[in-house]
């Protein structure tokens, strides 16, 4: 036994050093559903679909035969999204720009009758946007946290409830929530972004548990660091101010393009949870989740807070000058 313990362990290790998604996500892209095979014919909204991983996400789905709604609020940002689909082979006409502020809770509605005049259904929602946060926890104004729980939460239960009628109705649909590796464990220099995608997986695991036999399908998106325009706009200590610093290319982050294709796979699969990131985030993820009081014994006499700023933005982004 000690023996068949120890291959188990070499093996988990040598997977959690070397593959960039959790063990179960990993098996889907090899041995589960096919992609075109899914998507072909299905109607998904993208929300923050303008950039980053939700542009990504638009991109990859259209590429499997998909019929996609694309939200953000700078349409000139996404025409250039829609036009990008129509080179990978989509047909215009099954590319739908919809301008969205999803913050306004008043336009959701009419926003999904839209989709809905257009597509006549809809099979996926896939919510993605939000916004990241570099600030110190106690300097952090409260309006900053309640900005970014009005976004990164709030907008996203609302929009989730003006479509789950929809998808009762027809006894199927997928939500799928974009949250984060903070999502599972408490990043530092980032208390209200972390605390908003916490609040997420409990809205939507608890959405999760009514829903089953309804077919109704929930799945939690956790990446880890992915190049996108994240810095330059995430949240700091103070209301309506930006970080504003800009990622480089020698960091260490997934591209957008393949944290969307693995988000497609889990999706696909139904996967209820995807970690979608590469050592040491997954290891650290692994340790979090399965050995919570080792993990967090290890990282304060050990890490500390400057070794995961390092590990999230390839460098200690609160050494900023302006922040000393």
């Amino acid at each position: 036994m000690l023996f068949i313990f120890l291959i188990f362990l070499a093996l988990f290790i040598y997977f959690v050093l070397n593959y960039d998604a959790d063990m179960t996500t990993i098996y889907s892209e090899k041995y589960g559903q096919n992609l075109k095979d899914f998507y072909q014919g299905k109607t998904v909204w993208v929300t923050g679909a303008s950039t980053g991983i939700g542009k990504a996400v638009a991109i990859e789905a259209t590429k499997n035969g998909a019929k996609v709604i694309i939200s953000a609020r700078r349409e000139n940002m996404l025409n250039i999204v829609r036009d990008l689909c129509v080179k990978q082979g989509a047909q215009k006409e099954n590319i739908m720009v919809l301008p969205l502020d999803v913050c306004d809770t008043g336009a959701l509605k009419p926003a999904f009758d839209q989709v809905l005049q257009t597509f006549g259904k809809l099979d996926i929602l896939i919510l993605n946007a939000g916004r990241s946060q570099r600030a110190r926890w106690e300097h952090t104004d409260l309006q900053v946290d309640r900005d970014l729980f009005e976004l990164n939460v709030f907008s996203v239960v609302a929009l989730s409830r003006v479509v789950i009628p929809h998808m009762t109705d027809k006894k199927s649909g997928h939500i799928a929530v974009m949250s984060s590796s903070a999502g599972k464990a408490g990043a530092p220099f980032s208390g209200s972004y972390t605390g908003s995608k916490h609040a997420v997986h409990g809205y939507f695991e608890s959405l999760r548990n009514e829903k089953v036999g309804s077919g109704i399908n929930i799945t939690m998106l956790c990446p880890g660091p992915t190049f996108s325009d994240l810095l330059q706009v995430a949240a700091t200590e103070k209301p309506d101010e930006s970080f504003g610093e800009s990622m480089t290319a020698a960091d260490k982050r997934m591209t957008a393009e393949r944290c969307a294709e693995l988000s497609c796979v889990a999706i696909a699969n139904n996967l209820p949870e995807s970690w979608i990131c590469f050592k040491p985030v997954l290891p650290l993820m692994y340790a979090s989740q399965y050995m919570p009081s080792v993990s967090k014994w290890v990282f304060q006499k050990f890490l500390g807070p400057k070794f995961l700023a390092k590990v999230r933005d390839s460098r200690n982004a609160m050494e900023s000058d302006k922040y000393k």
